[in-house]
């Protein structure tokens, strides 16, 4: 099959099809592919660390308060539209469901009642940290997590080139 690209502008819902086509029809060949699944497992445990420090640190506890109780904003209706659809393939080859249907109207796409339905996500949603947090989370604390975020990232950086290079080889 040859990769034929799908616009970082098409709507979400038409990424999140291209991307499901490329898992059922190309899953076999990323699993095979030792670069990928080496990259594939260091990701997870890159971003479960990220996770980790978020909840130990209060980062985590502060989010989900100021959604309950302010109504949030970070994850707000449009971020999804930074996804492209090689981010979302990466998502279904970590074993990450992608939602057929928004769950919140104000929210990403991608917004669950628990969280964010994403394992690879976008730089931004990795790396945004509002005022409120910054102000109240010690910076060691910040800094530390900002360290693990950067190997998540460096990590997803590689393996969405290796996805992309894998699509494009014939």
């Amino acid at each position: 099959m040859a990769y034929a690209k799908i616009s970082i502008t098409r709507p979400i819902e038409e990424k999140i099809i291209w991307a499901k086509k490329c898992y059922r029809q190309r899953k076999r060949q990323f699993l095979e592919d030792e670069r990928t699944t080496t990259l594939l497992k260091d990701f997870k445990k890159a971003a479960a660390s990220s996770h980790a420090l978020m909840s130990f640190g209060g980062i985590e506890r502060e989010c989900r308060e100021c959604e309950e109780r302010e109504g949030g904003s970070c994850c707000g209706f449009g971020l999804e539209d930074r996804y492209s659809g090689v981010l979302l393939l990466i998502n279904l080859l970590l074993d990450r469901e992608l939602p057929d249907k928004r769950n919140d109207p104000l929210g990403c796409f991608f917004l669950e009642k628990t969280g964010c339905a994403l394992l690879a996500r976008h730089v931004i949603c990795v790396n945004y940290l509002c005022k409120k947090i910054t102000d109240r989370i010690p910076s060691k604390k910040i800094a530390d997590l900002r360290d693990r975020e950067g190997v998540e990232l460096e990590l997803l950086f590689h393996l969405n080139e290796r996805i992309i290079k894998i699509l494009s080889d014939e």
